[in-house]
């Protein structure tokens, strides 16, 4: 994955007012820190980094004061309501550094007729090498049946790549659809069922 390259502002100004002035000067507030440094707050160009943000795990080249730092985006805090981005903690990382990231589950192929998937984890806690983390993690339910449960100790992980969590962690479940019909029914069996004493 090559680096997303951002030119940043120091930040001398805190607080809600300061950063509302950051953001209405187009710019997102940040803050980078890591690798025993203090934190640094920094100012963004925002558009550039709003779209730099829609690429799972970017890695960016951050350049403050003429000199290049390389970061991950740890925490990005939206605006619920216009979903805007209003701040962003970035890890400093080196190359050749491991990092444990959030990637996405991205379901590829197509499930034996008549059945349906569910995706039970929208993500997996992967260890990574900073300078190459993965965007997404494929998981193919080509022709499974109905029944099957694809677990994250089943799942081929981008290279480089090591899974943090409990490898019987249900990724991807095959069901049939139930029929509107089928599920009403059985609601009306539990509803008639005799209460225990």
């Amino acid at each position: 994955m090559s680096e997303i390259k951002l030119v940043a502002e120091a930040r001398t100004e805190f607080g809600k007012g300061a950063a509302r002035r950051i953001r209405r000067a187009s710019q997102i507030p940040a803050v980078l820190y890591g690798h025993g440094t203090d934190p640094v707050h920094i100012a963004l160009p925002g558009h550039v980094t709003t779209l730099a943000l829609k690429q799972s795990n970017a890695l960016f080249s951050i350049e403050l004061d003429g000199k290049p730092v390389l970061a991950i985006a740890k925490d990005v805090q939206r605006d619920p309501v216009k979903d805007v981005v209003e701040h962003i903690d970035l890890l400093i990382v080196k190359k050749g550094e491991k990092v444990e990231v959030e990637v996405n589950v991205h379901v590829v192929g197509e499930s034996a007729p008549g059945t349906i998937h569910v995706v039970e984890s929208q993500t997996l806690l992967l260890e990574a090498e900073a300078t190459h983390l993965p965007e997404a993690v494929e998981v193919s339910i080509e022709g499974l049946e109905a029944g099957h449960i694809v677990r994250a100790g089943e799942i081929t992980l981008p290279k480089g790549s090591v899974f943090h969590g409990d490898a019987e962690l249900a990724v991807v479940a095959i069901t049939e659809p139930r029929s509107e019909v089928a599920a009403e029914a059985e609601a009306e069996a539990a509803d008639e069922a005799p209460a225990e004493a």
